[in-house]
């Protein structure tokens, strides 16, 4: 398994800083694991070290955290106002480190791609996401109780008593009891 957390150096309001003393994959070493901290917006680092953990992970290496360090640019929420607790200064400074510009003047660069090249992707992209949210808003709703399954590898009766708690109050609903 490879465990992928993009850390955009936010907890709501709050920088990581005040939630954790060591960087995120240092904790990977806790759980007898290897993690390493990539480039969150360099996407050619983050495809080598992804390929490299997934190859780890599928030889039988086990489990790796990729910790990819970024930024989040926007509100956490639509009603975080993120001007509060953020210099102007630093998010402009990340602004510049944006990993679909960066990529793009790569690959430019490098004479691999032109504007042609990026209308289609930007074409093809716009497709796949109509796809991709009419596949989503076209899905039927889960079975809420499926949250109480796997929450540990054994059974445990905490999360059975939950479970059966939750389905007599859903079903109070149904009885029209909550009406």
């Amino acid at each position: 398994m490879v465990f992928f957390c993009q850390n955009n150096q936010w907890a709501i309001s709050e920088p990581t800083t005040n939630q954790t003393k060591i960087p995120l994959y240092r904790r990977a070493s806790g759980f007898g694991f290897p993690g390493v901290r990539v480039d969150g917006n360099d996407v050619l680092a983050c495809l080598a070290v992804t390929r490299w953990a997934l190859d780890h992970a599928r030889s039988g290496n086990g489990p790796v955290l990729i910790e990819a360090f970024t930024y989040r640019m926007g509100a956490h929420t639509t009603s975080d106002d993120p001007t509060r607790y953020r210099p102007s200064e630093e998010t402009e400074a990340w602004k510049a480190k944006d990993p679909i510009s960066r990529l793009k003047a790569h690959l430019e660069k490098e004479g691999l791609a032109d504007e042609e090249f990026f209308a289609a992707v930007d074409a093809e992209s716009e497709q796949l996401g109509l796809r991709v949210r009419e596949g989503v808003r076209s899905m039927p709703d889960p079975d809420p109780t499926l949250i109480f399954d796997h929450v540990y590898a054994e059974p445990h009766a905490l999360v059975d008593e939950e479970r059966a708690e939750y389905v007599e109050y859903a079903a109070s609903f149904e009885a029209g009891e909550n009406l």
